[in-house]
């Protein structure tokens, strides 16, 4: 089982991680998590724990982690506007086919406002996007 273990676990948190370094070889022979550090993901602070200072080999693992979470979260991110547009494609389906009156009543206003919102920051973003293009190739 050892062997199979990584160096370090990482226990995510809001805007981080509790860095813990995995002890199998203790007198126990019990598997231990020595935290190491706190690691805010927002700002790449990497914070030592208590007394522990942080080797390379420690800091370059835990950079390697936020770039990877990093890499997850935008993944995430994007995934979920997919499926925010799946969503929309659902509701509108759902809105013509078996929305009954009284339900369209109850959420007819949030959703035009909500897509209104949406929309208007869509086209200016699509609107800045052009006219940065366009200085470009000018």
């Amino acid at each position: 089982m050892a062997g199979d273990l990584p160096e370090f676990y990482f226990r995510v948190r809001e805007n981080g991680a509790a860095v813990f370094r995995v002890d199998t070889e203790n007198r126990q022979r019990r598997l231990e998590l020595d935290q190491i550090a706190i690691v805010n993901i927002r700002n790449g602070e990497i914070r030592a724990h208590g007394d522990h200072a942080l080797t390379d080999a420690e800091t370059a693992a835990i950079s390697d982690w936020i770039a990877a979470r990093k890499d997850l979260l935008a993944k995430r991110d994007i995934d979920d506007i997919h499926r925010a547009v799946d969503y929309l494609n659902l509701t509108t389906q759902w809105a013509q086919s078996k929305a009954t009156d009284a339900q369209l009543e109850e959420v007819t206003d949030a959703l035009l406002l909500a897509m209104h919102d949406l929309r208007t920051v869509l086209v200016r973003k699509k609107s800045d996007r052009l006219m940065q293009d366009t200085d470009a190739n000018s």
